[in-house]
């Protein structure tokens, strides 16, 4: 299927690893033009190397998200680079454990920061430029915005309100032409977990537990790769579905049909 993204051009958060780096190189893979967005320079020049490498093209935008400056200096240098935007991709983010008992208000205004109001003030950066192109936001959101799961209290709150503000915003910014969805992953094997500060023996006995929380887990003999998600970011970055706006997509291996375990 030709998924018309040639010549389309991409802003990226979270592109040096995981779901977003993998995005990153499908929607290069079909052509776009991708403005990589993350902390690590040296990461993201590795992935604008891969990107190049295929005959892409690449644009390495090293930026804390959390500054609201340099998000600003971010998306005006991408948009006058490349003369527009047409994809955002809202990737980045971050997970604490913690319950309502121990949860700190700092680790609590840390990953409503990180999660919510970061993609907030880059889709209202963005909207401009892409009321302009007619454009798209995708929100990389979780199984834990739509399932409450113990253990995870701020983070399941902050993906919950990215699953709010994807639907206002579909709603706000429908009759301009603009799409907004989310995708809302399970398990999904990335350096996320390990950054929240799990150890190795940890992260393996967690991911063993998954392997009994996501029903399609024991069917494929596998968890949930980037490529996985990223898939389904990539097609609904496509204007093959631009009927489609408003959703929250899970694509979690049907951990959110299941009660918990």
């Amino acid at each position: 299927m030709d998924l018309k993204l040639k010549n389309k051009v991409a802003f990226v958060t979270g592109a040096s690893s995981g779901i977003g780096r993998s995005t990153a190189l499908l929607l290069a893979g079909e052509g776009s033009k991708v403005c990589l967005v993350a902390r690590d320079e040296n990461r993201l020049r590795k992935v604008a190397a891969e990107i190049e490498r295929d005959g892409g093209e690449a644009l390495v935008l090293p930026c804390d998200v959390t500054d609201t400056k340099a998000c600003e200096f971010a998306v005006a240098h991408a948009a006058e680079k490349f003369n527009g935007l047409d994809i955002l991709v809202n990737a980045a983010g971050v997970i604490k454990t913690g319950t309502i008992e121990n949860t700190s208000l700092s680790d609590w205004d840390g990953m409503m920061k990180i999660n919510l109001r970061v993609v907030f003030y880059l889709m209202k950066l963005t909207t401009p430029h892409l009321i302009a192109s007619k454009g798209v936001i995708i929100n990389v959101s979780s199984v834990n915005g739509i399932r409450s799961f113990p253990g995870v209290l701020a983070y399941n709150v902050s993906k919950s309100a990215v699953d709010q503000l994807t639907r206002c915003v579909a709603l706000e910014l429908a009759e301009k032409g603009v799409r907004v969805n989310s995708v809302n992953p399970g398990v999904t094997i990335t350096e996320l977990h390990r950054r929240a500060g799990m150890d190795e023996k940890t992260y393996q006995k967690f991911l063993a537990h998954s392997y009994d929380t996501h029903p399609i887990a024991k069917g494929i003999h596998r968890m949930a790769a980037a490529e996985d998600i990223a898939g389904l970011i990539v097609y609904l970055s496509s204007p093959v579905t631009e009927w489609v706006t408003g959703v929250n997509y899970l694509v979690d291996g049907g951990r959110g049909q299941t009660c918990f375990r």
